[in-house]
């Protein structure tokens, strides 16, 4: 609405539009295709600090139009359904957590692999003479 009034898109509009944390529970989020930016983002800031707080929002604009021209043919049943901000910020949650659960698992795992690499130097007797192999001389 503010776009098409020509008027001013503040950072504040912005973290509004993207940030649901301080939006009313009830507020309605709508789901946007991202390919129709054009470009690659990692992330809002990312897009503000190349567009600025008006091409942000009218990135968000053509992302939304992408989004409901269904390129894909998605069937209607399969696509992205609008939802309050209470809801989008349950996902968000359920997402960080789901994030924390994985790096923990990584870190156990990883945790095992140096136990287990540690467990097998310590097993490792050097043959021979504890000098070091001669080091071939570099050719051009």
């Amino acid at each position: 609405e503010k776009l098409k009034k020509a008027e001013d898109i503040t950072q504040e509009l912005v973290n509004e539009l993207t940030f649901p944390a301080n939006l009313p529970d009830e507020e309605l989020m709508v789901p946007v295709d991202m390919r129709g930016v054009g470009e690659d983002f990692d992330d809002v800031e990312q897009m503000v600090e190349r567009l600025g707080p008006k091409g942000t929002a009218e990135a968000f604009v053509k992302a939304k139009e992408y989004f409901d021209a269904n390129k894909d043919n998605e069937p209607d049943e399969e696509r992205p359904k609008p939802m309050t901000a209470a809801e989008w910020r349950k996902v968000l949650e359920d997402d960080d957590l789901e994030g924390e659960e994985e790096e923990d698992f990584l870190e156990e795992e990883e945790e095992d692999l140096d136990d287990d690499e540690e467990g097998e130097e310590e097993d490792e007797e050097p043959e021979g003479d504890d000098e070091p192999a001669a080091k071939k001389a570099k050719t051009a």
